[in-house]
């Protein structure tokens, strides 16, 4: 098989641009999804710009949003918590995102049991279930592999969707940094809604201190092994999108940053393409 990735690019790629100027920038990278955040103070969402009006842009330059990036410690569902999730889903729906992604608790403080954190976790996605029918969106929950998250591995979230009998209403990031730290080797290409990828270059990291700084574009030295990865997803059956989610200081001041991604999605698909050659 040589499928086409789907390219998306989550803000986290493109920071300190204007919304119009990312999503003109988007469309002529080829890219027809986007994914937005609220955790950028200076941007969309964190600048107070109405959820109509980044969807009036979105919608003129041919662009779904995908996602709003993240409800965090979702898992703790909290009164607080439902507050945040309601006022999320709210702007999700008014903007056209399709999604929310949901993003455990990730702290060494957190000594819950593993039982404790389950149910947690069992509890929050029955909580959520709800408020997302209503304002017509799915719940992507993205496991973030480092040794202290509360729900470091998809097997896990995986593992709680069959539990409350989750329809579409959930699915899995299939993130690929985390993938990687998490070292849990398994896929799930039926229950993944999203898949995020960056690249970590640096050779003296050891992959126990990676973290978001170390995330960059994926190019020929990549250490992660986005290329296996998502040609083991694509071979599996996956057709969703895969977006650019890259955190280190270097590529959020680019000034080249359009060029650095055309050759990045150029890499992964000739990477890709040629792995299914090979097979």
């Amino acid at each position: 098989m040589t499928q086409t990735l789907h390219f998306a690019l989550n803000r986290m790629a493109v920071p300190r641009a204007r919304f119009a100027d990312f999503a003109a920038m988007a469309r002529r990278l080829g890219v027809t999804a986007i994914e937005i955040r609220n955790d950028l103070p200076d941007i969309e969402i964190g600048d107070g710009v109405p959820a109509t009006e980044i969807g009036a842009i979105a919608k003129a330059h041919g662009l779904t949003i995908r996602s709003i990036n993240a409800l965090q410690r979702f898992e703790q569902f909290t009164p607080e918590r439902e507050a945040e999730a309601i006022a999320m889903a709210q702007y999700a729906r008014d903007c056209g995102a399709e999604a929310l992604v949901l993003c455990p608790t990730n702290n060494r403080g957190d000594k819950r049991t593993a039982e404790a954190r389950h149910a947690a976790l069992v509890h929050a996605l029955t909580s959520l279930k709800p408020i997302l029918n209503d304002h017509g969106l799915v719940g992507l929950v993205e496991p973030l592999g480092f040794e202290e998250c509360a729900v470091r591995r998809k097997s896990q979230a995986v593992r709680a969707f069959e539990e409350i009998g989750a329809d579409s209403t959930f699915r899995v990031v299939h993130d690929t940094f985390h993938h990687h730290l998490a070292g849990e080797g398994l896929f799930f290409p039926a229950w993944t809604g999203l898949v995020h990828i960056s690249g970590v270059e640096d050779a003296a990291v050891p992959v126990s201190d990676m973290r978001d700084g170390h995330r960059v574009l994926v190019g020929g030295e990549d250490r992660l092994g986005n290329i296996p990865q998502l040609r083991t997803l694509l071979d599996a059956g996956y057709t969703g999108f895969v977006s650019y989610e890259p955190f280190a200081e270097e590529i959020a001041a680019a000034t080249d940053i359009e060029a650095r991604l055309a050759a990045s999605m150029a890499h992964l698909q000739a990477g890709v393409a040629a792995l299914a050659n090979a097979a």
